[in-house]
């Protein structure tokens, strides 16, 4: 395929010229490999594949999801495109009115349609670094951009810096981006620092995609404010990760507009019986939210008493862990080496570091067993 890219180049390159400049240089997306991928490239059976590395969730859905997808009758139908009955069971698991819901393909659609709806070309996007690589990307893709703020050590927001950085007469600068639970590092940004920042008047995006096993919401604050957005997953808590759910609540304006530009069938009708199938299943999946919030304290413990590592605190179901003594990366194709897969990161603000998703106490007992065996 390359030589073909290439060849094509050496031709004049007449179709690239019509591409847009600012999206040729793009850096892609790193995103999660599939399992059946991760079997072959470790040399293991993929039921021998440990998979840590995508803050899945490693009980599953509901088993009446199953059961529902199998026996749904209308997959030959076009779904509903204003989502009616799904805002309406959403609505009712937020406790909201359904007019301020949209669903989205995973929260990744709508964190890009929220940038449609609001960038012109070259306005600003804040990104407090290190967090989740869709908002840089996203904002790329659609004409804007990032303005990344620094955290700082422990990984709290800088308050001033978002502040300086959107400066008081800064029109172009749109929206600003935070995730809580923030990912990849576990911590929840509190509710007093959200509404500093809502007084700025530019857009607030929450990314509460871990808010289950946090319990930290400001999603009951979003009707009183024109300009702040949550958005959440049911990716992690549920289980529905390869059906791609996802869902924000907006004030009622942008909701509106939201609907109105978004693909008309974005919502497949699997994911839509899987997500109704799962809020009539809510005790099924709390009690496996409260193993993986449980596993993960264990994690976490099981982590701080090996000294090459320092673990950090989380509200996720994930940990990040700094290699305070030895090569992140060497442990990371170490452990790929027997079937465990992790997330590795070596940027500016996460140096030789390793995030563990949380899985069954069998997951933890193995990766520590092979940890040890390595350092």
């Amino acid at each position: 395929m390359m030589g073909d890219i290439e060849r094509w180049r050496g031709q004049g390159g007449e179709i690239e010229k019509m591409m847009r400049g600012d999206l040729l240089g793009l850096k892609a997306y790193q995103p999660i490999i599939p399992p059946e991928v991760l079997s072959e490239r470790a040399g293991v059976p993929i039921e021998g594949v440990i998979k840590l590395d995508g803050n899945e969730n490693p009980y599953g859905c509901s088993p009446k999801v199953g059961r529902a997808l199998a026996g749904y009758p209308f997959y030959h139908i076009y779904p509903d495109p204003e989502q009616r009955e799904l805002r309406k069971a959403l609505a009712g698991y937020v406790g909201m009115e359904a007019a301020h819901i949209v669903a989205g393909a995973g929260s990744d659609e709508l964190i890009d349609l929220i940038l449609r709806l609001f960038l012109e070309p070259g306005d600003g996007v804040i990104n407090c670094v290190p967090t989740f690589g869709m908002y840089p990307f996203c904002t790329e893709i659609c004409g804007g951009k990032v303005i990344d703020v620094p955290r700082d050590k422990s990984y709290t927001i800088d308050i001033a810096g978002i502040k300086e950085a959107v400066g008081e007469k800064n029109e172009k600068t749109k929206i600003i981006f935070i995730a809580s639970p923030n990912n990849p590092t576990g911590n929840i940004t509190p509710q007093r620092d959200i509404l500093e920042l809502v007084k700025l008047g530019k857009v607030v995006v929450i990314d509460e995609a871990y808010y289950e096993f946090s319990g930290t919401t400001v999603a009951p604050l979003v009707p009183r404010y024109e300009n702040l957005i949550v958005l959440r997953s049911f990716s992690k808590w549920a289980g529905l990760a390869g059906l791609r759910i996802g869902y924000g609540i907006f004030p009622a304006l942008i909701a509106e507009q939201l609907l109105k530009i978004k693909q008309p069938y974005n919502i497949n009708l699997a994911a839509q019986v899987a997500l109704q199938e799962s809020l009539a299943d809510i005790e099924y999946l709390q009690d496996t939210v409260q193993k993986i919030i449980s596993e993960r304290e264990r994690l976490f413990q099981k982590l701080g008493e090996l000294k090459f590592l320092k673990p950090f605190p989380s509200q996720a179901n994930f940990i990040l862990c700094a290699v305070v003594k030895g090569n992140a990366r060497v442990i990371h194709e170490g452990l790929q080496k027997k079937g465990i897969f992790l997330r590795y990161f070596d940027t500016p603000l996460l140096r030789n570091s390793l995030r563990i998703s949380v899985g069954r106490p069998e997951h933890t007992d193995a990766l520590i067993e092979a940890l040890k065996e390595m350092c």
